[in-house]
């Protein structure tokens, strides 16, 4: 049996096996989630909520942005606090104080000797830990003086989300508007769906020591502390990464050791591509690609100095117009929507250069899709806009508004759209790479691969429409990491790994059956780890210990065929110094080594620093997540969207002289940009962070008291060099498009002249 055919059974075996364990802990998810409860009743039998007020509520949540402003159970921005964390807090303190009051006399329980104040706090664990949830009545009964200190806190935010003075200053601290909630009723409402978030993350489970969520957040006062599994799982988790690294180590070893190096060709194999009418068409992809990372990074930057004047830009009431949760929607959302958009293009572009074969009609469904990408952005913008200034209402908020769910915020209407859009995508580079999968040849597994890649994109964002508007919590979190892991992070990624051997095996720098091994072989580690290890996410969101048992010990194996990647690059960067024509593919393949720097730096070690479960107990929704995502997603997924681009411009403008200084610029300023956010911002303030969860519980950590110190205002401000020389880059990069098409200056030789005059270029 060849090498191939056993990495393909492989390969299939894995999915199979990975997809039914990751359905399996789906049912669990669902079996085991909080409940909830149709009412909230204290012992005298007063309705506090009703289930009706905790739905609604979290419909207002979601309707102002949700997970855009602040966070649930971790997962959201970071300025403004963790409201379940906040809540949970608030309430305990308030309980104390109420028993201080009553008992002692005195205004506050730290105003008690440290006995008395540790006898009353096992006292509050006592009160809020013990579950109270009768599944028969559907009812949770609370004590009367849990239910005095729920209504302060409640009141709190009520006046918090109004237009109350008296919490002004704390508003402006948590980057929030004036009025960001202006009817009374749904404060009241969002309140209960507070305290039951609140609920989840104390509560002990039935017949167990930890409460629904794992007893996340950290919190000392009411008993919040790592349960056993966490320290367990995170020490399998290390030894997997040993492992994985290690029989890495020793697959490299075995399979490169004696590898010949192909003979080079004199000339560019890829200048004899025909450009056909779709393939041309492909080009206004790659303009939205930059018009939309351009938007981005003003979002971004907006967005990062909400967190120091909170509702102003230099004096300018900017949150009257486009508050904090609104920028930093469209700021995630664009991240996202302009690499897939370069992805897209990217497939558009390679399919008939794979095979050779222009289907009918391939060009028309180009400019459609392009039209229907543009609509959505457009329209989903909107409805986000109208949501979060209140202007829409509930009724039609879940379809056309703000969903709330960061990365995936956008209305279900526009979600559907896009989906159907993914599947006229699938259907124009399908039809398009078919004929050289029916023809064979050497490069068929490779081709196999990215089509099958193409229909995981397209079929697999369908993970994005399995919610409904009241769907549980833990269920609408499991589904919503189907779409941003397993969709932008996996399938993506296999698309791109594949589309990046099939350049390479053309170009001559790679043996096709040498590619066609690794790409398999990098595939089959990727998802070993990338399929189950999406449950990384999902530890503390009211899911059962089998999620942090199989969370901890596949998310390990993920930064495995990183380092694996990063061998190939260097591998080809070696090779293409070797002729002189390679030079016009130099950028490109800079961009891929810059993909595999940031996937070691940014997605390996940063993504594990907060993977295992016992630092993600206490570094979940600091500025260490935040780092991770911005190496990450920029770094690892924007990179690869930049150079696979930059390959199809090639293409398609082969007679045009490149601006190769436009170009260095670029790639330096983008890299030392990000480079600087981390090191100079979100590194040193997660760490501050983490010191105060340590310290203090995860409640300080995102408190205003802890955000508004001018140590984190002073970090902030330091972003500013970074920033600057980051969109410098972004905007060398545009004058680099756009004069490929504004007075482009011609190039003086052919573009399949031999080796050395081409490089001259």
């Amino acid at each position: 049996m060849s090498s191939t055919r056993k990495l393909w059974i492989g390969l299939t075996a894995l999915l199979l096996a990975s997809f039914a364990v990751l359905l399996w802990v789906g049912s669990e998810v669902h079996r085991k989630a909080p409940p909830m409860p149709d009412k909230v009743v204290t012992v005298d039998g007063d309705v506090l909520f009703t289930r009706a007020d905790i739905e609604t509520g979290r419909q207002v949540w979601q309707s102002i942005g949700g997970q855009q402003l602040g966070s649930i159970w971790g997962h959201g921005a970071y300025v403004a606090p963790d409201w379940g964390a906040d809540w949970l807090h608030r309430e305990a303190e308030a309980v104390l104080d109420l028993w201080a009051r009553r008992e002692h006399g005195v205004d506050s329980y730290k105003q008690l000797d440290e006995p008395t104040q540790a006898a009353y706090a096992k006292r509050v664990q006592a009160l809020l830990r013990r579950n109270t949830w009768d599944e028969s009545a559907g009812t949770i009964t609370i004590e009367r003086d849990r239910a005095e200190a729920m209504a302060l806190v409640g009141a709190h935010y009520i006046d918090l989300f109004g237009n109350e003075p008296a919490t002004a200053e704390l508003r402006e601290a948590y980057a929030m508007r004036n009025d960001t909630v202006p009817d009374a009723a749904h404060r009241k409402a969002m309140t209960g769906f507070f305290w039951w978030a609140a609920w989840s993350s104390v509560t002990e489970r039935p017949d167990d020591v930890i409460s629904y969520t794992a007893n996340w957040p950290a919190d000392e006062l009411v008993g919040n502390t790592p349960p056993p599994s966490a320290f367990l799982w995170t020490v399998f988790s290390v030894l997997f990464l040993i492992a994985g690294v290690a029989l890495l180590g020793w697959h490299y070893a075995v399979n490169h050791g004696d590898e010949m190096v192909p003979e080079l060709p004199r000339t560019d194999p890829l200048a004899s591509i025909r450009i056909t009418p779709s393939m041309r068409a492909s080009a206004k992809y790659f303009w939205i690609v930059i018009a939309l990372f351009l938007v981005q990074i003003l979002l971004g930057a907006t967005t990062a100095h909400y967190q120091v004047e909170g509702q102003e830009a230099y004096g300018f009431a900017l949150a009257d117009i486009l508050p904090y949760s609104l920028t930093r929607t469209w700021h995630t959302q664009l991240a996202v929507l302009w690499i897939a958009t370069a992805w897209l293009g990217m497939g558009l572009y390679i399919a008939p250069a794979i095979s050779g074969h222009e289907p009918k009609f391939q060009r028309l469904g180009v400019n459609v899709l392009w039209i229907c990408l543009i609509t959505i952005v457009v329209g989903s913008f909107t409805g986000q806009w109208f949501a979060v200034m209140q202007k829409m209402g509930l009724a039609h908020n879940f379809w056309f508004g703000h969903q709330g769910w960061e990365y995936v915020d956008l209305g279900r209407f526009w979600q559907w759209f896009l989906f159907i859009g993914l599947i006229l995508w699938l259907t124009l580079v399908g039809r398009a790479l078919w004929p050289a999968i029916r023809h064979g040849g050497e490069s068929r597994s490779i081709v196999s691969l990215l089509f099958l890649s193409v229909v995981a994109i397209g079929v697999f964002y369908a993970a994005g429409l399995m919610w409904g508007e009241h769907t549980h919590l833990s269920m609408v979190e499991y589904w919503r990491w189907w779409v941003v892991h397993l969709w932008v992070e996996g399938f993506f990624e296999v698309f791109a790994v594949a589309v990046i051997a099939f350049l390479f095996t053309r170009l001559g720098l790679l043996q096709v059956r040498t590619a066609t091994i690794a790409v398999l072989f990098a595939t089959v580690v990727f998802m070993a780890g990338g399929v189950l290890g999406t449950l990384h996410h999902l530890y503390f969101a009211g899911t059962p210990t089998s999620v942090i048992a199989l969370g901890a010990s596949f998310s390990a194996l993920e930064v495995v065929p990183l380092a694996y990647v990063g061998f190939e690059a260097y591998q080809s960067y070696r090779l293409g110094r070797s002729t002189p024509w390679m030079q016009r593919y130099k950028w490109p393949i800079m961009f891929f080594i810059a993909v595999a720097f940031w996937n070691l730096v940014g997605a390996g070690l940063f993504g594990f620093l907060i993977n295992p479960p016992l630092p993600l107990y206490y570094m979940q929704g600091l500025n260490l997540t935040a780092n991770h995502g911005h190496t990450a997603l920029f770094g690892v997924y924007g990179m690869l969207g930049i150079g696979l681009m930059l390959f199809c411009l090639r293409g398609l403008k082969p007679g045009v002289e490149w601006n190769e200084r436009a170009l260095k610029v670029s790639f330096w300023s983008l890299n030392i940009g990000l480079a600087g956010m981390s090191a100079f911002t979100l590194l040193p303030l997660g760490i501050l962070q983490l010191n105060a969860v340590l310290d203090h519980g995860y409640w300080y950590a995102r408190s205003a008291e802890f955000m508004q110190q001018p140590l984190v205002e002073m970090l902030v401000w330091m972003r500013v060099p970074a920033d600057t020389l980051f969109s410098v880059g972004a905007l060398a990069l545009a004058w680099f498009v756009l004069r490929l098409w504004i007075a482009p200056k011609q190039a003086s030789v052919p573009v399949n002249a031999a080796g050395i005059a081409a490089a001259k270029r």
